[in-house]
């Protein structure tokens, strides 16, 4: 298993493909972002298991970064984006009535304060899309948005790097454990989609 993980993330630039996958999928939430960082956490956590240091394992802490990084790095991208589309983006938003009650939630949320809907639309298919252009296209200040996308792409990347890591430690480097890690990554969005759902509503 060591081995052929590693032919997907050994050397330096398994980096390079985590960051640009984190930073573009905030336009392309298809990706797979989480599967890459899982999969490389996997790939440390079978190098742990040997007991050997080999520049083909990824470094946990390097990689978790890494992945925290690139998240907020997309983020700005997409804030500074939408900051900057002006009407024809508003009316992209306004037809569309999803997007508006996100944009209405999202207001509502920084304006309390509340920045753990941006913790958890991070988690959540798209939120983290829907989060970042409706916080630019409504000009909300960057101080009120970007210490919470901060502190959710940490969480985020902590959570699928600590996913890969025990589940590789748990149940062996094998493609079962990275495939039950990523189930778990889906099942916390799920739940992400359903606790931002069951907020109530603000006046």
């Amino acid at each position: 298993m060591l081995e052929s993980v590693g032919a997907l993330t050994g050397g330096p630039w398994i980096y390079v493909m985590v960051a640009l996958s984190v930073l573009l999928d905030v336009f392309l939430p298809v990706l797979p972002s989480g599967v890459l960082v899982i999969t490389a956490a996997t790939a440390a956590a079978a190098g742990s298991a040997t007991g050997r240091v080999s520049p083909d394992v990824p470094d946990i802490l390097a990689l978790t970064l890494c992945a925290a990084a690139a998240s907020l790095v997309g983020d700005l991208v997409a804030y500074r984006l939408a900051w900057r589309g002006g009407a024809r983006l508003d009316r992209a938003i306004a037809r569309s009535r999803r997007l508006t009650h996100a944009q209405e939630r999202l207001g509502q949320a920084l304006a309390r304060g509340g920045g753990a809907l941006v913790i958890l639309a991070r988690f959540a298919p798209a939120g983290r899309s829907v989060v970042s252009l409706g916080a630019g296209a409504a000009h909300r200040r960057a101080r009120d948005f970007l210490p919470w996308s901060a502190l959710a792409g940490l969480a985020w990347a902590g959570y699928s790097v600590a996913l890969g890591y025990f589940g590789g430690q748990w149940l062996g480097a094998t493609w079962l454990a990275t495939g039950v890690s990523v189930l778990a990554l889906f099942a916390a969005g799920a739940g992400a989609v359903y606790v931002v759902r069951r907020q109530p509503k603000t006046a």
